[in-house]
């Protein structure tokens, strides 16, 4: 019986450090910003985001009154409220966002390549955003990062 103890308290002691350290890398990967993902614009967020969460497993990571933000193995959707009224056509309110060094660099290859520019840009303390749409008008949010370090 002492061996199987002596057993369980070394597996116990080469284990724990190692999953701390896991939990403690989910919390860093996930405090702060996405930098890719998907919006998904909604007049009813928690309907919305409850159906991920039970169909896909997701987890709420962040809820604010505009937004809930979820999150499941490093893939993020934000169901967000609708900046204005969504018109029936031509307008997808399903939008990708994904991260990039230069927004103004990155406006004028989408521009070269085919896509669209949209006029408008948006920031906050930690990103600003503008939108683009590829060749066949689908949107996409990019984000520039403020800081360096926060940035893909």
């Amino acid at each position: 019986m002492f061996r199987d103890f002596k057993t369980i308290a070394f597996a116990v002691m080469l284990f724990v450090p190692i999953l701390s350290v896991a939990a403690q890398n989910k919390e860093t990967r996930m405090s702060g910003p996405a930098q890719n993902g998907v919006l998904i614009y909604s007049k009813n967020l928690t309907n919305l985001a409850e159906f991920y969460e039970k169909l896909f497993g997701m987890t709420i990571t962040r809820e604010t009154q505009d937004f809930i933000s979820l999150d499941k193995d490093g893939f993020n959707l934000i169901v967000h409220v609708p900046p204005f009224e969504i018109p029936q056509e031509s307008f997808s309110p399903v939008k990708l966002f994904l991260s990039v060094q230069n927004m103004e660099a990155t406006r004028k290859e989408a521009i070269k390549l085919g896509g669209l520019a949209f006029d408008g840009e948006w920031s906050n303390p930690i990103f600003k955003v503008s939108n683009i749409a590829d060749r066949e008008g689908n949107h996409i949010q990019i984000r520039e990062f403020k800081n360096a370090n926060n940035g893909s």
